[in-house]
Protein backbone atom coordinates (compact mmCIF):
# COMPACT_ATOMS: atom_id res chain seq x y z
CA UNK A 1 0.00 0.00 0.00
CA UNK A 2 1.40 3.28 -1.11
CA UNK A 3 1.02 6.80 0.79
CA UNK A 4 -2.25 7.75 -1.31
CA UNK A 5 -3.95 4.64 -0.09
CA UNK A 6 -2.34 4.50 3.69
CA UNK A 7 -4.32 8.05 3.70
CA UNK A 8 -7.60 6.92 2.36
CA UNK A 9 -7.68 4.27 4.55
CA UNK A 10 -7.37 6.92 7.64
CA UNK A 11 -10.97 8.21 6.54
CA UNK A 12 -9.47 10.57 5.43
CA UNK A 13 -11.37 12.44 2.16
CA UNK A 14 -8.73 13.89 0.11
CA UNK A 15 -8.98 16.88 -2.30
CA UNK A 16 -7.19 16.68 -5.73
CA UNK A 17 -6.47 19.26 -8.12
CA UNK A 18 -7.95 21.44 -10.79
CA UNK A 19 -7.76 21.57 -14.59
CA UNK A 20 -4.17 22.26 -16.17
CA UNK A 21 -4.56 23.14 -19.85
CA UNK A 22 -7.30 26.18 -18.88
CA UNK A 23 -3.79 27.75 -16.90
CA UNK A 24 -1.25 26.85 -18.91
CA UNK A 25 -3.26 28.15 -22.21
CA UNK A 26 -3.51 31.43 -19.80
CA UNK A 27 0.14 31.26 -19.11
CA UNK A 28 0.74 31.74 -23.20
CA UNK A 29 0.69 28.33 -24.21
CA UNK A 30 -1.22 28.47 -27.95
CA UNK A 31 -3.15 25.78 -29.63
CA UNK A 32 -1.23 22.94 -31.59
CA UNK A 33 1.66 23.62 -28.99
CA UNK A 34 2.92 20.62 -26.90
CA UNK A 35 2.23 21.16 -23.35
CA UNK A 36 4.88 18.30 -22.08
CA UNK A 37 7.53 20.42 -23.64
CA UNK A 38 6.80 23.34 -21.50
CA UNK A 39 8.09 21.08 -18.86
CA UNK A 40 11.68 21.60 -20.02
CA UNK A 41 11.11 25.25 -21.84
CA UNK A 42 8.69 27.19 -19.93
CA UNK A 43 9.44 25.36 -16.35
CA UNK A 44 8.43 28.29 -14.08
CA UNK A 45 5.46 28.72 -15.75
CA UNK A 46 4.46 24.86 -15.06
CA UNK A 47 5.81 25.16 -11.51
CA UNK A 48 3.61 28.16 -10.99
CA UNK A 49 0.33 26.22 -11.56
CA UNK A 50 1.11 23.31 -9.39
CA UNK A 51 1.90 25.93 -6.61
CA UNK A 52 -1.40 27.32 -7.55
CA UNK A 53 -2.83 24.26 -6.31
CA UNK A 54 -0.81 23.68 -2.99
CA UNK A 55 -1.86 27.26 -1.93
CA UNK A 56 -5.51 25.97 -3.35
CA UNK A 57 -5.12 23.55 -0.21
CA UNK A 58 -4.67 20.35 -2.94
CA UNK A 59 -3.59 17.36 -0.97
CA UNK A 60 -2.01 15.83 -4.35
CA UNK A 61 -1.37 17.69 -7.78
CA UNK A 62 -0.98 15.85 -10.77
CA UNK A 63 1.87 16.29 -13.65
CA UNK A 64 1.97 18.16 -16.53
CA UNK A 65 1.83 15.08 -18.88
CA UNK A 66 -1.65 14.17 -19.90
CA UNK A 67 -0.35 13.70 -23.05
CA UNK A 68 3.39 12.31 -22.46
CA UNK A 69 3.23 9.32 -24.06
CA UNK A 70 5.18 8.29 -27.17
CA UNK A 71 1.74 8.24 -29.76
CA UNK A 72 0.75 11.89 -28.15
CA UNK A 73 4.24 13.14 -28.37
CA UNK A 74 5.42 11.33 -32.07
CA UNK A 75 2.55 14.21 -33.12
CA UNK A 76 5.17 16.93 -32.46
CA UNK A 77 8.78 14.70 -33.46
CA UNK A 78 9.58 14.50 -29.89
CA UNK A 79 8.96 10.53 -29.80
CA UNK A 80 12.64 10.24 -28.49
CA UNK A 81 12.27 12.81 -25.50
CA UNK A 82 9.13 10.67 -23.62
CA UNK A 83 11.51 9.60 -20.72
CA UNK A 84 13.03 13.47 -20.45
CA UNK A 85 9.51 14.97 -20.39
CA UNK A 86 8.16 13.09 -17.87
CA UNK A 87 10.60 13.08 -15.65
CA UNK A 88 10.35 16.33 -15.52
CA UNK A 89 6.89 16.69 -14.94
CA UNK A 90 6.92 14.54 -12.10
CA UNK A 91 9.96 16.72 -10.95
CA UNK A 92 8.15 20.11 -11.30
CA UNK A 93 4.86 18.60 -9.78
CA UNK A 94 7.26 17.25 -6.40
CA UNK A 95 9.10 20.62 -6.32
CA UNK A 96 5.77 22.51 -5.73
CA UNK A 97 4.71 19.80 -3.50
CA UNK A 98 7.19 19.29 -1.48
CA UNK A 99 7.32 15.85 0.74
CA UNK A 100 3.65 16.58 2.60
CA UNK A 101 1.60 16.24 -0.69
CA UNK A 102 0.56 13.49 -2.82
CA UNK A 103 2.04 13.42 -6.79
CA UNK A 104 0.05 12.36 -9.39
CA UNK A 105 1.89 10.94 -12.62
CA UNK A 106 -0.95 12.18 -14.95
CA UNK A 107 -1.44 9.73 -18.43
CA UNK A 108 -3.83 10.41 -20.96
CA UNK A 109 -4.74 8.24 -24.20
CA UNK A 110 -3.00 7.42 -26.57
CA UNK A 111 -5.63 8.43 -29.49
CA UNK A 112 -5.20 4.53 -31.09
CA UNK A 113 -7.91 2.76 -31.20
CA UNK A 114 -6.93 -1.02 -30.47
CA UNK A 115 -10.09 -2.57 -32.27
CA UNK A 116 -9.87 -0.71 -35.65
CA UNK A 117 -6.17 -2.43 -35.73
CA UNK A 118 -3.99 1.04 -35.37
CA UNK A 119 -1.94 -0.32 -32.61
CA UNK A 120 -1.24 -3.50 -30.81
CA UNK A 121 -1.78 -4.67 -27.37
CA UNK A 122 2.17 -5.00 -27.04
CA UNK A 123 3.06 -1.65 -28.47
CA UNK A 124 0.10 0.18 -26.31
CA UNK A 125 1.97 -1.66 -22.85
CA UNK A 126 5.02 -0.97 -23.80
CA UNK A 127 4.35 2.93 -24.61
CA UNK A 128 2.31 2.67 -21.03
CA UNK A 129 5.25 1.27 -19.36
CA UNK A 130 7.83 3.78 -20.58
CA UNK A 131 5.75 6.56 -19.12
CA UNK A 132 4.64 5.36 -15.89
CA UNK A 133 8.20 4.61 -15.21
CA UNK A 134 9.48 8.10 -16.44
CA UNK A 135 6.70 9.60 -13.45
CA UNK A 136 7.98 7.24 -10.94
CA UNK A 137 11.34 7.82 -11.39
CA UNK A 138 10.78 12.22 -11.44
CA UNK A 139 9.02 11.51 -8.12
CA UNK A 140 5.37 10.76 -8.50
CA UNK A 141 3.59 8.74 -5.55
CA UNK A 142 0.82 7.07 -7.96
CA UNK A 143 0.16 6.89 -11.31
CA UNK A 144 -3.92 8.18 -12.76
CA UNK A 145 -4.84 6.83 -15.79
CA UNK A 146 -7.30 9.20 -16.86
CA UNK A 147 -10.00 10.47 -19.22
CA UNK A 148 -10.06 6.86 -21.07
CA UNK A 149 -12.89 5.41 -22.64
CA UNK A 150 -11.82 2.11 -24.02
CA UNK A 151 -11.40 -0.71 -21.16
CA UNK A 152 -8.83 -2.24 -23.03
CA UNK A 153 -6.29 0.40 -23.38
CA UNK A 154 -7.35 1.15 -19.32
CA UNK A 155 -6.25 -2.39 -18.37
CA UNK A 156 -3.39 -2.28 -20.49
CA UNK A 157 -2.24 1.07 -18.88
CA UNK A 158 -2.97 -0.04 -15.42
CA UNK A 159 -0.87 -3.58 -16.00
CA UNK A 160 1.82 -1.51 -17.10
CA UNK A 161 1.88 1.21 -14.26
CA UNK A 162 1.11 -1.17 -11.62
CA UNK A 163 3.97 -4.23 -12.71
CA UNK A 164 6.93 -1.14 -13.75
CA UNK A 165 6.60 1.10 -10.75
CA UNK A 166 4.46 -0.62 -7.84
CA UNK A 167 3.01 3.00 -7.05
CA UNK A 168 -0.54 3.16 -5.93
CA UNK A 169 -2.79 3.51 -9.73
CA UNK A 170 -5.85 5.19 -10.23
CA UNK A 171 -8.15 5.13 -13.49
CA UNK A 172 -10.75 7.46 -14.46
CA UNK A 173 -12.99 7.24 -17.75
CA UNK A 174 -14.88 9.97 -19.30
CA UNK A 175 -18.88 9.61 -19.17
CA UNK A 176 -21.76 11.37 -21.03
CA UNK A 177 -25.48 11.54 -20.66
CA UNK A 178 -26.72 9.67 -23.68
CA UNK A 179 -30.26 10.41 -24.90
CA UNK A 180 -31.98 7.53 -22.41
CA UNK A 181 -30.30 9.16 -19.81
CA UNK A 182 -27.62 6.73 -18.86
CA UNK A 183 -23.95 7.48 -18.72
CA UNK A 184 -21.59 5.87 -21.16
CA UNK A 185 -18.30 6.20 -22.06
CA UNK A 186 -17.58 7.24 -25.56
CA UNK A 187 -16.57 3.61 -26.40
CA UNK A 188 -20.30 2.81 -24.68
CA UNK A 189 -18.93 1.45 -21.41
CA UNK A 190 -20.94 2.23 -17.99
CA UNK A 191 -19.35 3.11 -14.81
CA UNK A 192 -20.71 -0.64 -13.58
CA UNK A 193 -19.03 -2.14 -15.76
CA UNK A 194 -16.06 -0.17 -16.12
CA UNK A 195 -15.50 -0.91 -11.96
CA UNK A 196 -15.48 -4.43 -12.69
CA UNK A 197 -13.32 -4.31 -15.14
CA UNK A 198 -10.73 -1.78 -14.13
CA UNK A 199 -10.49 -3.77 -10.59
CA UNK A 200 -9.39 -7.03 -12.32
CA UNK A 201 -7.22 -5.25 -14.13
CA UNK A 202 -5.56 -3.96 -10.55
CA UNK A 203 -6.78 -0.48 -10.02
CA UNK A 204 -6.42 0.83 -7.04
CA UNK A 205 -8.70 3.86 -7.34
CA UNK A 206 -10.95 4.37 -9.62
CA UNK A 207 -13.25 7.51 -10.76
CA UNK A 208 -14.39 9.60 -13.29
CA UNK A 209 -13.21 12.73 -14.56
CA UNK A 210 -13.78 15.05 -17.59
CA UNK A 211 -17.49 14.92 -19.35
CA UNK A 212 -19.64 16.46 -16.90
CA UNK A 213 -19.79 19.16 -14.70
CA UNK A 214 -19.73 18.16 -11.13
CA UNK A 215 -23.65 17.87 -10.55
CA UNK A 216 -23.51 15.21 -13.27
CA UNK A 217 -20.84 13.17 -11.21
CA UNK A 218 -23.50 12.68 -8.35
CA UNK A 219 -25.13 10.19 -10.87
CA UNK A 220 -22.04 8.51 -12.27
CA UNK A 221 -20.59 8.62 -8.35
CA UNK A 222 -24.26 6.40 -7.35
CA UNK A 223 -23.64 4.06 -10.59
CA UNK A 224 -19.97 3.09 -9.23
CA UNK A 225 -20.62 2.63 -5.49
CA UNK A 226 -23.99 -0.08 -6.81
CA UNK A 227 -21.42 -1.83 -8.49
CA UNK A 228 -18.81 -1.96 -5.77
CA UNK A 229 -18.93 -0.06 -2.28
CA UNK A 230 -15.58 -0.37 -1.10
CA UNK A 231 -12.98 0.65 -3.75
CA UNK A 232 -11.99 4.01 -3.45
CA UNK A 233 -13.18 6.62 -5.57
CA UNK A 234 -11.44 9.98 -7.09
CA UNK A 235 -14.12 12.17 -9.28
CA UNK A 236 -13.03 15.53 -11.33
CA UNK A 237 -15.79 16.70 -12.64
CA UNK A 238 -15.68 20.39 -15.02
CA UNK A 239 -16.55 23.70 -14.21
CA UNK A 240 -19.92 22.69 -15.94
CA UNK A 241 -20.84 22.47 -19.94
CA UNK A 242 -18.43 23.88 -22.50
CA UNK A 243 -19.75 26.86 -24.52
CA UNK A 244 -17.71 28.47 -27.02
CA UNK A 245 -18.09 32.17 -27.19
CA UNK A 246 -15.92 34.67 -29.43
CA UNK A 247 -13.52 31.74 -30.27
CA UNK A 248 -12.74 30.33 -27.29
CA UNK A 249 -14.02 27.68 -24.84
CA UNK A 250 -15.00 28.80 -21.59
CA UNK A 251 -16.82 26.93 -18.82
CA UNK A 252 -19.73 29.09 -16.34
CA UNK A 253 -20.06 26.79 -13.47
CA UNK A 254 -18.32 28.96 -10.32
CA UNK A 255 -16.53 28.37 -7.39
CA UNK A 256 -19.90 28.73 -5.46
CA UNK A 257 -22.06 26.55 -8.20
CA UNK A 258 -19.33 23.81 -7.66
CA UNK A 259 -19.89 23.83 -3.71
CA UNK A 260 -23.32 23.51 -3.53
CA UNK A 261 -22.63 19.95 -5.55
CA UNK A 262 -19.43 18.35 -2.66
CA UNK A 263 -22.22 16.94 -0.16
CA UNK A 264 -23.71 15.08 -2.17
CA UNK A 265 -20.09 13.58 -3.20
CA UNK A 266 -18.88 13.32 -0.30
CA UNK A 267 -22.63 11.71 0.91
CA UNK A 268 -22.09 9.33 -1.99
CA UNK A 269 -19.24 7.67 -0.99
CA UNK A 270 -16.42 9.85 -2.86
CA UNK A 271 -12.66 9.32 -1.01
CA UNK A 272 -10.97 11.90 -3.41
CA UNK A 273 -12.81 14.82 -4.82
CA UNK A 274 -11.25 17.93 -7.50
CA UNK A 275 -11.64 19.36 -10.83
CA UNK A 276 -11.29 18.97 -14.46
CA UNK A 277 -11.74 20.91 -17.65
CA UNK A 278 -12.48 24.85 -16.49
CA UNK A 279 -12.00 24.46 -12.54
CA UNK A 280 -9.10 26.78 -11.36
CA UNK A 281 -7.80 27.01 -7.77
CA UNK A 282 -10.65 28.90 -6.66
CA UNK A 283 -12.97 25.86 -7.27
CA UNK A 284 -10.34 23.83 -5.53
CA UNK A 285 -10.44 25.56 -2.54
CA UNK A 286 -13.84 26.00 -2.04
CA UNK A 287 -13.85 21.86 -2.20
CA UNK A 288 -11.63 21.72 0.08
CA UNK A 289 -13.32 24.07 2.01
CA UNK A 290 -16.57 22.27 2.18
CA UNK A 291 -15.20 18.99 2.80
CA UNK A 292 -12.87 19.98 5.86
CA UNK A 293 -15.81 21.41 7.35
CA UNK A 294 -17.52 18.48 8.00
Amino acid sequence: MGRLLDKIAQGEILVSDGAWGTLLQEKGLKPGECPELWNIENRDAVLDVARSYVLAGADMIETNSFGGSLFKLQHYGLEDRVYELNRAAAEISREACGADRIVLGSVGPTGKILMMGEVTADELSEAFRQQSMALADGGADAIVIETMSDLEEASLAIRAASEHTGLDVICTMTFEKTVDGEYRTMMGVSPSEMASSLIEAGADILGSNCGNGTEGMISVLREIRKANPEIPVLIQGNAGAPEFRDGKTVFNETPQVTAEFIPALVDGGANIIGGCCGTTPDHIARIGEIIRSN
